[in-house]
């Protein structure tokens, strides 16, 4: 049988798309030779594990076992996974999948929340990246395992499923009993935000996202009678997905230049994503919103967007997912998910475990909010975590705004809304202020001073965008 690789970027979560890529070339020439003594080793183990383990145990269950142990000793996102993994793999290839829609990464044994999936039920009961499951219907989640923990939240839509949190800094742990449904995730949402603004959320990057985005900003030109002064871009809590569909997203407001760029041990691992244009906006201004849950393919738009000179990015330094897994069918029926590159935007800075620095980062300025902001999980501290060598260690912010500590009964419910809110989102509607060229309070030198944050101004195909882009 036919090997078949498959490449993807993603993080290894509830829902991971797919794309086929081809056959897998021989390299003979690449092929090391496995050590004697080390072979000779794992026989020896074998044998008394047979001959002496308490139980019986099956040569499938042992050799899977070994398998698996092999993988998980390289990096958190390889994975080897059973012939009813990965068909269970393959069913979210479409974006419709029966749970409660959360993204989860495993985490020292336990699991961590990326990010809830908008409109979902973890949405709706206020479940919050960073947060760390315990237990699932009662029972201690530790030594589970990714895959096993996914299976015990699936289930029949309507049923019920009960999660056992740990918030960051807080030693009370938290039961939320979850409605399972079928998750049928819209990635794309927009409006019209003030009057010649426009709203873009993607939640996560599916195969039509691309498209949906692009539909989406002719909308939005149309809404403003063609005169689209101004985009917010929201990709906040955006965990990734399909590396096609970033690339598409980022061409949507680019002219020409390189979107992104992949390197590994082999040859067919360095690929470079180029933009063909043209812009869609035509050079109107774009703020990106990034935070802690913003990874993978959402870096990738971002570091583009802004190593390009297209857009401002506020908010908060991103998650830092930037490896490339390839996905290996094996003759068994399962696969074999490996990391195999990793990915730099235009610049030359690699995501890997850094993530992309907001030009405007949004501070809490409350210092225990500042603790729990800085105790959200992060590639970097995730157990094998690939480092990568890197010349952007030491990029900084421009600019800082400090955001102030909401109301305790807003800070307690933190119930998020199917919509933007500019009332309720401080991060939104600063970036609105930034957007219409409005003076905004910064820290400089420890104090705050009210200062109009300059726009990148990107070339665009006609003579009145040009004048919109100064003019804003």
């Amino acid at each position: 049988m036919m090997t078949t690789r498959i490449l993807q970027i993603c993080i290894p979560v509830l829902t991971i798309v797919v794309l086929a890529l081809g056959p897998v070339p021989a390299r003979a020439e690449e092929s090391q030779t496995i050590p004697l003594q080390e072979i000779q080793t794992f026989s020896q183990v074998f044998a008394l594990i047979k001959s002496d383990y308490v139980d019986p145990s099956s040569d499938q269950k042992l050799m899977q076992g070994a398998i698996a142990g092999m993988v998980h000793a390289l990096d958190p996102h390889s994975a080897y996974l059973t012939p009813k993994e990965w068909k269970q793999m393959q069913v979210f290839t479409d974006g419709r999948f029966g749970g409660v829609g959360i993204e989860i990464t495993p985490d020292h044994g336990l699991l961590r929340v990326v990010t809830p999936i908008d409109g979902t039920p973890a949405a709706r009961a206020g479940i919050h990246a960073g947060d760390l499951i315990i237990k699932i219907n009662g029972k201690a989640v530790e030594g589970l395992g990714l895959q096993k923990a996914v299976d015990e939240m699936r289930g029949k839509p309507g049923s019920q499923v009960s999660l056992t949190l740990l918030r960051p800094h807080s030693s009370v742990p938290l039961q939320v009993t979850l409605t399972r449904a079928i998750i049928k995730v819209q990635s794309v949402r927009y409006q019209m935000i003030a009057p010649d603004y426009g709203y873009l959320r993607i939640s996560q990057f599916q195969d039509n996202t691309g498209n949906a985005v692009q539909a989406a900003v002719k909308e939005l030109e149309k809404d403003a009678d063609g005169k689209l002064k101004g985009l917010i871009l929201d990709l906040r809590n955006n965990p990734g997905g399909v590396l096609q569909a970033g690339v598409e997203t980022a061409d949507t407001f680019l002219n020409q230049g390189l979107i992104v760029y992949t390197k590994g041990r082999t040859g067919s691992s360095d690929m470079r994503f180029r933009a063909h244009g043209p812009d869609l906006l035509h050079g109107a201004p774009v703020i990106v919103l990034i935070n802690g849950g913003t990874a993978s393919a959402a870096e990738i738009v971002t570091g583009a967007l802004k190593d390009d000179g297209r857009a401002l990015v506020l908010g908060s330094r991103s998650f830092g997912k930037g490896s490339v897994q390839s996905v290996i069918r094996l003759d068994n029926g399962g696969a074999l998910k490996l990391t195999t590159a990793l990915y730099y935007t235009p610049a030359g800075c690699s995501i890997q475990g850094q993530g992309i620095v907001p030009n405007v980062a949004i501070v809490p300025s409350n210092p225990e909010e500042r603790q729990i902001d800085a105790a959200l999980l992060k590639e970097s501290e995730l157990e094998g975590m690939l480092e990568a060598p890197d010349q952007c260690q030491k990029v900084q912010p421009q600019f800082e705004i400090a955001e102030p500590t909401p109301p305790a009964t807003n800070q307690q419910k933190q119930t998020p809304s199917e919509g933007p809110d500019l009332a309720t989102d401080f991060v939104l509607r600063k970036a609105l202020e930034i957007l219409q060229g409005n003076a905004v309070e910064v820290m400089q030198d420890g104090k705050s001073v009210k200062k109009v944050v300059p726009l990148p101004i990107y070339p665009s195909r006609d003579k009145n965008a040009d004048a919109r882009v100064k003019a804003a």
